[in-house]
């Protein structure tokens, strides 16, 4: 089947709804989505969203500028770093004008409260930044985008999931989409497209990020020639519920929680004495390792105590009412009485698609763009976030650079008419599909995919070394090798689930060989970067942004300048 709009926007989480809402009102828009809207991955955020309102103490957008480079360990980007802070705070009087339910300081104002590594007069101490809406910031948000999004009569696709991307004589001009309900490929002719696709988290065995995040945006980059930027800096969020990843907010700790190892000790004392359990997320989560590797781990074993109970119950149902909900359900413990068992859990690509500071994507190391292609979210790396985002800042990028993304589409598709689509569009997709459903081989999809999350978690996790991640790279080209041979028991048409998950094995496999070989390349600690054979950051050599290509003989790699307009780098210490 054939559609047409002026612009398309793959994903339907905070990103691409920011987008569709500018596009919304100026031409017409199509959202595909392979989720219903509503449970788009943006809803799981909790703890916030930064801006430097001031409403509960002085803080001025600069100090947030800091803060962010800093925080991505001088590998940010500056102008795209002083954008988000400047604009933050409008975009967060935005949300509120259209109703989003923000918490109140007792005069009326939005409240704000603490989150790691927000500090004023440049690092002096903790400051209290975020906005939030309890502990459900994110699910605020995207229920205020969607109904906004309806209300300027953004046409949605729901359950469409997109499974190529058009480009044709150097323009960008539609997408391929796999219909779920009945198993009918569609193709989306469109001026200009943004891929919001959201995280890659399931390339790792314990991940606070939903089944959904397999990368789909970014591999349908690669696979077209478009680089892929920094690839090896993956966060690993501090506190995820032990073996579940699921999401323990910095919310806990921005409230006073604090975390203990086996002695009950606040081990954060000797690893940020300035801003203890509040520090950036690299920090935390590497010293909650380094103490169960000295055996500080709760009865030795492999996780800490994120303790609230001193907060007393009000605070906690009040301000943490879903961290509550999840800690009985999942835990089985009250966390108003009891410390909760907590570990790092893969949480945050800050690499992604290359783009400028107006969503378009970047296609080389001149950031030469490919017109009509556009790309904004956790699936973009404009380098807001550098080698480690800090909390709150992801729903900031959402919405300033999902806002920016789709101003600069709405003046695209004004000045430009639609190009010729490819001969024979859905080609390519068709025949993967028909690959898989008639392989007669007997791997199997659930079997290759644990094993890449095994490797992944185990060897190109939070500590990294030469040997483990030369080993990785090296078996993950055996996986790929095994995927060739992928036969699925369900050959049907119609809602065929383990098609599409075989489908997201392949964007898996193709981001694991670039993240692996970009931090092999790597040869410095840096943020979510920490190579144990090289524990130093390295301006003189590594100062700069990786670009990883996907060519016939492997992952070819090329670098491009940070840029630096404010604050030249400096020893990171908090």
């Amino acid at each position: 089947m054939y559609h047409s709009f002026d612009a398309i926007v793959v994903g339907a989480g905070g990103a691409g709804l920011r987008a569709a809402l500018e596009l919304g009102r100026s031409g017409s828009v199509a959202v595909l989505t392979k989720l219903y809207p509503t449970r788009s991955h943006t809803g799981t955020a909790q703890g916030g969203i930064g801006a430097a309102l001031g409403n509960v103490e002085e803080d001025l957008w600069e100090w947030h500028m800091f803060d962010t480079v800093k925080g991505g360990d001088y590998l940010t980007d500056q102008d795209a770093a002083e954008i988000l802070a400047r604009e933050a705070v409008d975009t967060v009087y935005e949300l509120e004008h259209w109703g989003l339910p923000f918490d109140r300081t007792s005069d009326g104002k939005i409240a704000q409260r603490p989150f790691g590594g927000h500090t004023h007069h440049f690092g002096k101490g903790a400051v209290r930044r975020s906005c939030y809406a309890a502990d459900r910031t994110g699910h605020m948000i995207l229920q205020t985008l969607y109904q906004q999004c309806l209300r300027h009569s953004v046409q949605f696709f729901d359950e469409y999931h997109v499974v190529d991307l058009l480009i044709q004589d150097g323009v960008a001009c539609g997408v391929v989409a796999y219909q779920i309900l009945t198993g009918e490929f569609h193709t989306f002719r469109a001026k200009a497209v943004l891929l919001a696709t959201g995280g890659m988290g399931r390339l790792f065995r314990i991940t606070s990020n939903a089944h959904a995040l397999t990368g789909d945006g970014p591999a349908m980059a690669l696979r077209r020639g478009i680089p892929l930027e920094d690839m090896e800096f993956f966060q690993f969020h501090p506190t995820g519920i032990r073996k579940m990843g699921i999401l323990i907010t910095e919310a806990v700790r921005g409230e006073g929680g604090i975390l203990l190892n086996d002695r009950g000790e606040r081990f954060m004392e000797r690893y940020s004495p300035t801003l203890l359990d509040l520090a950036p997320r690299d920090i935390v989560s590497r010293a909650i390792y380094l103490e169960v590797r000295n055996g500080l781990g709760i009865g030795g074993k492999d996780y800490v105590h994120l303790d609230a109970t001193h907060l007393g119950r009000d605070v906690v149902e009040s301000k943490l009412p879903d961290i509550a909900d999840f800690c009985r359900t999942y835990l089985g413990i009250d966390p108003a009485t009891e410390p909760m068992p907590v570990q790092p859990t893969a949480h945050y690509a800050m690499g992604g698609i290359p783009t400028d500071t107006d969503g378009r994507v970047i296609v080389d190391e001149k950031n030469t763009a490919l017109p009509g292609l556009y790309a904004a979210g956790e699936c973009a790396c404009v380098s807001v976030h550098g080698a480690n985002r800090l909390g709150t800042n992801s729903l900031v990028d959402l919405v300033v650079f999902g806002r920016r993304a789709g101003r600069d589409m709405a003046r695209y598709v004004r000045e430009n008419d639609f190009v010729a689509l490819p001969p024979e569009p859905e080609c390519e997709a068709c025949d993967e599909a028909e690959r898989l459903l008639k392989g007669t081989g007997q791997e199997r999809v659930a079997d290759i995919r644990q094993e890449l999350q095994d490797l992944m978690m185990d060897d190109v996790g939070v500590f990294r070394v030469e040997e483990q991640i030369a080993g990785a790279l090296s078996k993950i080209g055996e996986l790929k090798s095994r995927y060739q041979k992928v036969a699925l028991d369900d050959r049907g048409q119609k809602f065929n689930t383990e098609l599409l998950e075989a489908i997201e094995l392949g964007y898996l496999l193709d981001l694991a060989e670039v993240t692996a070989a970009s931090a092999l390349a790597r040869q410095e600690s840096r943020g979510a970067h920490s190579r144990e054979d090289y524990p130093e950051r390295d301006d003189d050599h590594w100062l700069k942004h990786t670009l990883a290509y996907q060519t016939g003989e492997g992952v070819e790699l090329k670098y491009k300048p940070v840029s630096i307009t404010r604050f030249e780098p400096k020893p990171r210490t908090y």
